[in-house]
């Protein structure tokens, strides 16, 4: 939203100076004096009573309506339809954007306005509804601009350090994950490491036959086992796990940069804002010492001669230049900052998107290699199962026999 300052009261020239009915007096943002026929919204930059003496102001303005001052004419009537009054700080960046009021003649209520990076803002609710730089897709550039009361009641966080936080959060929770992997790996390691123990394990060593053939194998394919799982967790490492922790290595130092950019920027729009206030301050001094040098030479209490008040304007004239360059600063302030906004938050959320996806993308990694070890793990137990379909107990038996039988003649009975 464009930022928006609390107009300058009506000048008290309407109150000491007696002015033709009808007629009122005004400052503009700019700090010059005009007045307003609020019978018939004639508006003019010399004052309507001119006494004998006093200079008039050069290039008086006459018109149907008052002098419009960022899109509202004095008296507070916009000078273009609401749709287009309020301009959304969400547009094209060469557009300039102002510290001019909504209505030099009347000062916005607390209640109507909010205070962002020291720049009163219109309250949302007394706004209409912004025009959004990415429509239906939440974008960080749409929705980061105001600051956010902090949940432990320790003041606000700025929208954009929330943004920083979640890029953070992001990169640790990538930590995490990797570290997850490293535990992972280890028990693959560990549980290899067991298999291949197991195997060397010389229990059932001697059973014989064909069943000690099975049995030899069930032994070596927790050999093969442990190599697989072995392989399994190398790859985990080098396209799981080490990918994961080296992605984005000094992202955290790069956010710390991000972040000073954008507070630096923050803190050169609030200078810029206070230069302002200053500015505007010392034109309302110089302004009031004109008028009362002005009405002192008109009540002949004084003998300030004309050149001291030549001297006045001059001054005034200058305080409103003043004034002038100030808002001209911190419109360039602000300008900067709102394009710093965009494109970081823009560059934030590529991020963001990239960094999901390089996740998902090594989690399927991990599920395509979990596969493909369950198909190896499968394939060391097939020689197992064939072995096993051809244990034959009776043939076990012949072999056994023929290798050891003692001798085939039985014990015959004995005859008295």
């Amino acid at each position: 939203r464009k930022p928006g300052m609390v107009p300058p009261p009506p000048g008290e020239e309407s109150q000491t100076v007696i002015l033709p009915p009808g007629w009122q007096s005004y400052l503009s943002p700019q700090g010059r004096r005009y007045y307003v026929n609020t019978t018939t919204n004639e508006t003019t930059w010399e004052r309507p009573s001119s006494s004998p003496g006093i200079p008039a102001s050069p290039g008086s303005h006459r018109s149907s309506l008052p002098p419009t001052v960022n899109g509202y004419h004095a008296s507070g009537t916009p000078a273009h339809p609401p749709e287009t009054a309020h301009m959304s700080v969400r547009k094209s960046t060469g557009d300039s954007q102002n510290l001019g009021s909504s209505s030099p003649s009347k000062k916005q209520s607390k209640e109507n306005t909010i205070t962002i990076n020291c720049v009163t803002f219109p309250h949302p609710d007394t706004m209409p509804e912004q025009q959004l730089l990415k429509p239906t897709e939440w974008s960080y550039c749409d929705y980061f601009w105001a600051d956010r009361k902090d949940p432990q009641g320790n003041g606000t966080v700025a929208g954009f350090e929330l943004l920083l936080q979640k890029q953070l959060k992001g990169k640790q929770m990538q930590k995490e994950m990797s570290e997850f992997i490293r535990e992972r790996i280890k028990i693959e390691e560990d549980y290899a490491k067991n298999l291949a123990k197991l195997s060397q394990n010389s229990l059932a060593s001697q059973e014989e036959g064909s069943l000690g053939e099975a049995w030899a194998q069930v032994k070596k394919s927790l050999a093969d086992e442990a190599e697989v799982h072995l392989k399994f967790s190398a790859k985990l490492h080098s396209e799981v796990e080490k990918p994961l922790m080296n992605f984005r290595e000094n992202f955290k130092k790069d956010m710390k940069k991000c972040d000073h950019h954008i507070a630096d920027l923050r803190k050169q729009l609030a200078s810029r804002y206070a230069s302002v206030e200053k500015a505007r301050k010392a034109l309302t001094e110089r302004q009031r010492d004109l008028e009362m040098k002005t009405q002192q030479l008109e009540i002949k209490l004084s003998n300030k001669t004309e050149e001291d008040i030549k001297k006045a304007r001059r001054k005034s004239t200058q305080a409103g230049d003043d004034l002038m360059r100030c808002v001209d600063l911190y419109n360039q302030a602000q300008s900067k900052w709102f394009e710093e906004m965009v494109t970081t938050t823009l560059e934030l959320e590529r991020l963001e998107v990239e960094r999901v996806e390089m996740i998902r993308q090594h989690l399927c990694q991990y599920t395509q290699l979990r596969h493909e070890t369950d198909m190896f793990n499968q394939s060391t137990v097939e020689p197992v199962d064939q072995l096993l379909r051809k244990v034959d107990p009776a043939k076990d038996r012949e072999l056994w026999v023929r290798e050891h039988k003692t001798g085939n003649i039985r014990p015959v009975d004995m005859e008295i």
